[in-house]
């Protein structure tokens, strides 16, 4: 049987503001990226974030980005290696006091927005997460853009990398994601993502904008808990996945 593990970004409302329905979103995933309050995320949504995950039984893995909580992480900072590793290596710890407090461990770690896209690309800010990682723990998996520069610079690292597909989003020709400034770089339509989710999952290929079919070998394919109908594509996924055969199962 095929297996795929679904995961989801959680955890990112801050303080009086609420954003997403994690609790629902946690239903569909087996893997959860909790915010890490730089780009989003505080100490009492993050520990509620954590209680729910351990609750639901799904792995918990820390979603670190740049400092840029006005801007959702989603805009590049051009910072020096050694402060994104410190950074990276702050936002981790502070999800594994955390979890602790909860009886929870963190397992992996998944970049979000910006910093994901920019060590896709960077070498130096690639190295830089890696190390941050190799500091705190060097067996905690680390989720990537498949054939990307942080997925070369964890594989020289020794790290586990976690080649990821996304169910809700857009491809160029190169495999890199299209930028969410540009028209249909999301995708809102259920129907499209399921599709795009289950071809992924049995085929191991995706479309790209321009027609073109790329091979993607990923391990976990992702769903992003802000996109609009997050909840309803998620649980759609999930059953268009189970009825194909296919088990949703963590890969930790």
């Amino acid at each position: 049987m095929a297996t795929i593990d679904l995961n989801s970004d959680v955890g990112e409302s801050f303080g009086n503001w609420t954003f997403g329905d994690d609790e629902r979103i946690i239903e569909s995933a087996s893997s959860v990226n909790v915010a890490c309050g730089f780009h989003a995320g505080d100490p009492t949504t993050i520990r509620a974030t954590v209680a729910a995950a351990q609750r639901a039984g799904v792995a918990i893995g820390a979603h670190p980005g740049y400092r840029d909580l006005a801007g959702f992480g989603r805009r590049f900072i051009d910072m020096a290696a050694a402060e994104l590793t410190n950074d990276v290596i702050y936002q981790i710890g502070a999800l594994q006091a955390l979890a602790a407090a909860e009886g929870a461990t963190v397992q992996y770690v998944k970049p979000h927005g910006a910093l994901y896209n920019t060590i896709a690309k960077n070498p130096s800010q690639a190295r830089a997460v890696v190390d941050a990682i190799l500091a705190v723990d060097p067996t905690l998996p680390l989720v990537v853009l498949p054939n990307s520069e942080i997925h070369r610079a964890a594989q020289l690292a020794g790290l586990r990398a976690i080649p990821e597909a996304f169910a809700d989003r857009a491809y160029n020709p190169d495999g890199s994601l299209v930028p969410r400034t540009e028209p249909g770089a999301v995708l809102t339509d259920v129907s499209a993502v399921v599709a795009q989710s289950l071809r992924l999952a049995l085929s191991r290929e995706i479309q790209a904008v321009d027609g073109s079919i790329l091979q993607v070998s990923a391990e976990s394919i992702c769903l992003h808990g802000d996109t609009p109908g997050a909840v309803e594509m998620a649980a759609a996924v999930r059953q268009a996945l189970a009825g194909a055969g296919v088990a949703i199962q963590s890969f930790v």
